[in-house]
């Protein structure tokens, strides 16, 4: 019982603190920008028109993770979503929101916004942390990019690793929570 009271004052200040996270970014990289303009205001302008520019980069496809969520809430039912990726499916939702996750392309931030419109259409956690593992570590669709870096050997193995361990994490997630 004690840990069980433990435990749920510990998710409320998790909660508490998630909604200042934002901030804390902001201010920490405000304060950089305060100490390298004292130290050289050429670099703290090319640091500043660097986080201009990177800011529009994502916000661009924020935009569009974010549109693309909303056409998933309109137009994928969630009985579609629940008998896909649902609890009743057990392994099989699990290998489904892990292909899911390794054919995607995009920021793994992007992944959050969909994972969390998932969830909302009755999604089964694990299914879902797969989705979100595999979205950053397998990258199937970029296999021919990294066997050439790296060779096909390597591009296979750890792409196939990471497919897996997608999986085990999403079960251990479903233990966990």
């Amino acid at each position: 019982m004690a840990f069980a009271l433990l435990m749920a004052a510990s998710l409320e200040r998790v909660h508490v603190l998630e909604q200042y996270i934002g901030y804390s970014y902001l201010v920490l990289a405000a304060l950089g920008l305060v100490w390298t303009y004292s130290k050289s205001r050429e670099k703290a302008k090319a640091a500043a028109e660097s986080a201009v520019r990177s800011f529009a980069n994502v916000a661009l496809t924020f935009v569009a993770v974010f549109g693309l969520v909303g056409l998933l809430d309109v137009f994928i039912p969630p009985e579609l979503i629940s008998r896909s990726l649902g609890a009743e499916g057990g392994v099989m939702s699990l290998l489904v929101g892990d292909v899911l996750g390794s054919v995607a392309a995009g920021p793994p931030v992007a992944a959050y916004p969909i994972a969390a419109a998932l969830l909302k259409g009755g999604a089964w956690a694990p299914a879902v942390a797969a989705f979100i593992v595999s979205w950053t570590l397998v990258g199937f669709v970029s296999i021919p990019f990294e066997a050439r870096t790296f060779g096909m050997r390597f591009a296979v193995v750890r792409n196939g690793l990471s497919f897996v361990f997608a999986m085990l994490i999403g079960l251990l997630m479903g233990w966990v929570l």
